[in-house]
């Protein structure tokens, strides 16, 4: 029960339905459609629309897509991949010839196939009751007669103006007067609205083939990349079987490679063999352990996290319990590892999430993304927004996430699902890039191992090891930071808050619903 004379947000019930997003536009979209007979999935793909509009720096028709799908609440989850792979023409050669040894985050070259338009028509295929000329009308009523700006996007919008002003069509879509709008601001999109509407027309196929897509293609072209408009035709999501492990009797399930949730779950296998309930959650003790763990796990994505239709991931290896116990032994509960890490297994040759679960108990972990805020910054003159996934390529021949056409990157989207027995308990998912594995890691800990639930699991401070620094929001206290320096870390502040999420909590017994969603950003959770 949490602590009513402190800021926070109670936890959000219900029995016949249920959504969680980081904005509340979404959210609302998602339990209309649950009103009007539709499902989760129908309830996901339709709020996620709507956020590709009013939330449009983390998502949008022009970024990727990934799900896990409980039918009837029953695991093992049903799992679509939604990236978009390299175009053909791309390849470590054809950097090397033009004397690139970088992707640039804001280069067409690091613009894939947009996956998230198939990867929805997919699902609501699979398993929705509706079609995308149904659940994308509220996001081209959006686009079309306007939303206004919320409070976290604004502030995110504000933090990529610069960005915005390198493409014509980014500045005149999303810098109105030459500035980014204000939180309260009423803007529209009304090119978008009508390449929305030619999507609910014409399905996916006006998106990849066509005018859409030949637009897409030219634009990225005139930036220099060799994406054709073949590149698009060519996309189909592929229906995928999930990775999982089972953390203190409870079964974790991930999209398996080419994203990073294998990470979460190695990360979770190390911390299972530490008492961590023994531990304050906010001491150092704690933090120090999942830094450690982390480390471990970010080297192995590093080194081995690619496209596995491309290079052989070695899931099963990384996901053994042999492996989990090596690398716990490195841990030192009383000192930092030193920052050359011992050798892991051997190497071969921003976004929104949310979650839905409808009174059938269907229930959906959706994640959806264009990569860095805005993407690429290169935006079509119908208002396709492309992200840059190609910029977790790498251009090195040896790698096995090196860049090659047709190739998906290594991702860092990852819809998470909790499953006892046979049925899922709890579908939830944290946004933030590169923190998301180490995320999954903490919530699921928050809520196993130290009984929270799910808004509390969320609201819980973060801290984040990467790239040689342990960053730490600034709600822990100055006492944690200075013991975890002198453990060895090297740790700084937090300038922005480490991704955002959400969690729905299904209770089999009783049917009740218990949602949360994360105070970072500006959603909410609403039960029917």
């Amino acid at each position: 029960m949490r602590d009513f004379q402190q800021p926070g947000r109670s936890m959000v019930h219900g029995t016949r339905g249920m959504a969680a997003t980081s904005h509340p536009l979404a959210t609302a979209t998602a339990i209309e459609m649950l009103r009007v007979g539709g499902n989760a999935v129908d309830a996901a793909v339709a709020a996620c629309a709507v956020q590709g509009v009013v939330e449009p720096q983390s998502t949008g028709i022009g970024g990727d897509c990934f799900a896990l799908y409980a039918p009837g609440g029953r695991v093992p989850p049903y799992a679509i991949n939604g990236s978009g792979p390299a175009p053909a023409g791309l390849s470590v050669d054809w950097f090397g010839e033009r004397g690139i040894d970088a992707i640039g985050f804001e280069s067409a070259h690091a613009v894939t196939v947009p996956g998230a338009v198939g990867a929805w028509e997919r699902l609501l295929a699979d398993h929705g009751t509706m079609g995308l000329d149904a659940v994308l009308q509220p996001a081209i009523r959006y686009a079309e007669e306007g939303f206004v700006v919320h409070s976290r996007v604004a502030h995110d919008w504000a933090l990529n103006a610069e960005k915005l002003t390198a493409c014509e069509n980014a500045r005149a879509f999303y810098l109105p007067g030459g500035r980014a709008p204000a939180a309260g601001t009423l803007h529209r999109l009304p090119a978008l609205a009508e390449t929305l509407r030619l999507i609910a027309k014409g399905g996916a196929a006006a998106f990849y083939r066509g005018p859409i897509a030949d637009e897409i293609a030219a634009h990225v072209a005139a930036h220099g990349s060799p994406m054709t408009a073949d590149d698009l035709a060519a996309f189909a999501p592929q229906q995928v079987e999930p990775v999982s492990t089972n953390y203190r009797g409870f079964d974790i399930y991930e999209c398996p490679p080419n994203g990073q949730g294998i990470i979460a779950l190695l990360i979770l296998n190390i911390l299972e063999g530490f008492e961590l309930a023994d531990l304050d959650p906010l001491g150092p003790e704690r933090l120090h352990l999942e830094a450690e763990a982390t480390r471990l796990g970010y080297r192995d994505r590093a080194a081995l996290i690619a496209d596995p239709d491309a290079v052989d991931v070695p899931t099963d290896a990384l996901l053994s319990t042999q492996y989990a116990d090596a690398m716990r032994a490195h841990i030192d509960p009383g000192r930092a590892m030193p920052a050359e890490l011992p050798p892991g297994y051997p190497a071969h040759g921003d976004t929104v999430y949310l979650t839905v679960v409808d009174g059938d108990g269907n229930a959906i972990s959706f994640i959806n993304s264009l990569f860095a805020s805005f993407g690429s910054g290169l935006c079509t003159p119908s208002g396709v927004m492309l992200q840059n996934r190609g910029a977790s390529f790498v251009i090195d021949p040896e790698h096995p996430n090196r860049i090659a056409g047709g190739k998906r990157p290594m991702h860092t989207i990852i819809p998470g699902m909790v499953g006892e027995g046979a049925h899922a308990v709890m579908p939830f998912g944290v946004m933030g890039g590169h923190f998301q594995a180490c995320g999954h890691a903490h919530f699921l800990t928050n809520v196993i191992d130290y009984g929270m639930d799910p808004q509390a699991a969320l609201d819980c401070p973060r801290a984040f090891h990467f790239g040689g620094v342990l960053t730490l929001e600034i709600t822990i206290a100055e006492a944690t930071a200075q013991a975890l320096a002198a453990l060895g870390h090297a740790v700084e502040w937090a300038g922005v808050p480490h991704g955002g999420g959400q969690a729905i909590a299904i209770d089999r017994a009783t049917g009740v619903l218990t949602g949360g969603s994360d105070c970072r950003k500006d959603g909410c959770a609403l039960g029917i």
